[in-house]
């Protein structure tokens, strides 16, 4: 049972943090967009800040109290973050 748990939050840790910083890449993105910022800008801010985001979300990974926690948490700020940039990245909004 105990290999389990390591081999979920290692798998939380690489497929849900990669996943996490998707939606934050997107997320950042779009906002930045919005904001007026130019696109090779703004791509370029976000991958800067991304390393980071993503060597949180793995530490973390390990941290949190269950491995079920750590991909739900991942996995639905992934969600959100990756849905609220379709959002402002549609015409017309």
């Amino acid at each position: 049972m105990q290999q389990l748990q390591i081999v979920s939050r290692i798998g939380a840790s690489l497929i849900g943090g990669w996943a996490f910083v998707w939606g934050f890449v997107t997320l950042g993105i779009a906002l930045l967009l919005v904001a007026g910022m130019p696109y090779a800008d703004a791509q370029t801010l976000v991958y800067l800040l991304a390393f980071l985001v993503y060597l949180v979300a793995l530490c973390w990974t390990f941290a949190a109290a269950s491995a079920t926690r750590a991909w739900l948490v991942l996995i639905a700020g992934a969600s959100i973050m990756t849905a609220l940039a379709w959002w402002l990245t549609r015409p017309g909004v």
